[in-house]
């Protein structure tokens, strides 16, 4: 299994961590078991556990991430999952509102922000290994 993000480079800073937040929050609800248990300390504090895989993220244009976005709708792509963050959600101030928001939006209507692709190292390979990190 495979994880990576493509956010847009030209957000601005807090959009950009925001768009990997909302992703990766999103992405701990798709997958078992992205989160490891709790792990305590030498001093027996107990901390949260975290991600137990490494997650990049890419930089990719609005264009690039909307061309990948669609092409994620071939049949020959079902193995990988995909989450979008587009400007209906980041507009949205709640999920009731995202929803009516959404089902009103055409494809062609979406701008996204950033998406998260999960699924087969060799198929996301292929699909981001062109891509550079985000900095």
């Amino acid at each position: 299994m495979k994880i990576v993000m493509l956010i847009d480079p030209q957000l601005p800073l807090g959009l950009i961590a925001n768009t990997a937040a909302v992703l990766g929050l999103s992405l701990g609800n798709q997958i078992e078991p992205v989160i490891g248990p709790a792990i305590p300390d030498a001093d027996g504090r107990e901390h949260a556990g975290i991600t137990g895989v490494s997650i990049p993220i890419l930089s990719a244009t609005r264009a690039e991430i909307q061309a990948l976005r669609e092409s994620l709708y071939d049949p020959e792509h079902a193995a990988v999952g995909v989450i979008d963050f587009s400007s209906v959600a980041q507009r949205s101030k709640s999920y009731e509102d995202y929803t009516r928001s959404l089902a009103g939006s055409g494809g062609g209507d979406l701008q996204y922000l950033g998406i998260c692709l999960f699924g087969p190292e060799p198929q996301i390979n292929r699909l981001t290994g062109n891509m550079r990190l985000l900095r």
